[in-house]
């Protein structure tokens, strides 16, 4: 915590997004973004998270040790940084962050590129079969963009989102995404808007890159709750994702096609069907089990915690909880937080007819928090009924008095839901909020 403290006062914007500053501490410490295993790159608005989770867990049935590098942290920064399969230590967490820091020197930096950067060092030192990097904001500027020749690129599905750093348009966005292509790199691209799939083809037809695209190369869907994946190499019949979701079909669609251009013999379809039914990613539709606070409800109600914050993660979040609701009726309440930097209105009118209540809090120690009323405001101007709450623990009991029994749904924020994680597991968290922890 001392270490990253002093991180964020090396620059005096958050996020600013340039590679100089990156490429001059690469510099310093003798290039390791050239000394890593095989690099499988994501960007995109949604879903990166989960497909980067499913290609892992695919790898690591076959075998293969593999390097992950994810943001933003929910409760604990070890949670960016994976070395060949497991969280970076406490030690070796601390060595490498003031290594960087003290390389750095005064040079300005941001937050998230020396962090970043210490990822890519201790990548660099430890041995492993892939390395997965994950965008931490648009692609073409990202800090994780100094790869010169990954093994695939992969662009999820793009959307409106962080419009003020990567433009207002689907087609601007949509450029800055693809800024991770790289000549004659094969990309994965999952489903997209027309508008946007007009920018990604043209980029990579000007780099040389040949493209894997949902609809075009690849096709996934469910059929009598089984998996169907189709690719130009024939078909396979899988088990659905361990994640929930019907958008989780098409990151694991991702995954799959990613994983069948790597062609590597040791990854067989049987260990791509491990994967699947084994990912977990915390705070993406995820049941949450007993904890401190489930405590706080009646047993038989559900409790589920997600951190979509855009209007194309409300879209697909309000889709599947209304096919839940349709294999098992019960009342839906929602427990909502956002940040004033994502757009209120458009997420939470996605559940319009779907949430019978909506309980709305401000959270906590987050100084861009939405004032709680102010939600309240936005969830009744799209005609459901709204209240406020406090804290979580006061918005559970709120909703406890539902009936029948209800499917509570925590949502808004992945900073909303590393606090509800760190607080379900009686946890401390690290102790840097707001916009640095992207």
């Amino acid at each position: 915590d001392a270490i990253l403290a002093r991180m964020m006062a090396l620059h005096p914007k958050v996020i600013d997004l340039t590679l100089d500053r990156v490429w001059s501490l690469l510099a310093k410490l003798d290039h390791p973004e050239r000394k890593l295993p095989p690099v499988i790159h994501i960007a995109g608005t949604n879903g990166k998270g989960s497909t980067q989770a499913m290609i892992r867990a695919g790898l690591e049935q076959s075998g293969a040790s593999v390097h992950a590098y994810t943001s933003p942290h929910l409760a604990m920064f070890h949670e960016r940084i994976r070395l060949a399969g497991t969280l970076i230590s406490e030690y070796a967490l601390t060595e490498i962050l003031d290594r960087c820091y003290q390389t750095n020197g005064p040079d300005p930096i941001t937050y998230f590129e020396i962090t970043t950067v210490a990822g890519l060092l201790a990548f660099s030192e430890t041995p492993a079969d892939f390395t997965l990097l994950e965008v931490g904001l648009g692609g073409r500027l990202d800090a994780t963009n100094v790869v010169d020749k990954p093994a695939v690129t992969i662009i999820t599905p793009v959307d409106l989102d962080h419009q003020q750093y990567l433009g207002d348009t689907l087609a601007a966005i949509a450029g800055e995404k693809a800024g991770i292509i790289k000549r004659g790199v094969p990309c994965v691209v999952g489903p997209q808007h027309e508008e946007s799939m007009d920018v990604i083809e043209a980029i990579a037809a000007r780099l040389g890159a040949p493209l894997m695209a949902h609809g075009q190369h690849w096709h996934v869907t469910e059929e009598r709750g089984r998996l169907i994946f189709q690719d130009e190499t024939g078909l396979l019949d899988l088990p659905l994702p361990q994640l929930k979701g019907r958008h989780q079909i098409d990151n694991a669609g991702n995954a799959i096609s990613t994983v069948r251009v790597l062609d590597d013999p040791r990854i067989s379809d049987a260990h791509i069907a491990d994967g699947l039914k084994s990912t977990t990613w915390p705070a993406r539709m995820q049941r949450l089990g007993q904890g401190a606070l489930s405590t706080l409800v009646p047993a038989e109600s559900e409790l589920w915690l997600d951190g979509g914050h855009n209007p194309s993660a409300g879209r697909v979040l309000a889709q599947a909880f209304s096919e839940l609701n349709e294999r098992h009726s019960r009342p839906l309440v929602m427990v909502w937080g956002m940040l004033n930097t994502k757009d209120v209105g458009s997420f939470i009118g996605c559940f319009a007819g779907i949430a019978s209540r909506v309980i709305t809090i401000t959270i906590p120690d987050e100084e861009n928090a939405v004032p709680a009323e102010k939600l309240a405001e936005a969830a009744r101007a799209h005609g459901l009924q709204a209240e406020t709450a406090p804290g979580i623990d006061a918005a559970l009991r709120q909703a406890s008095s539902t009936v029948p029994a209800p499917r509570i749904l925590i949502c808004g924020s992945l900073y909303l839901a590393g606090r509800v994680l760190a607080a379900h597991g009686n946890e401390e968290m690290t102790k840097v909020s707001g916009a640095g922890r992207r």
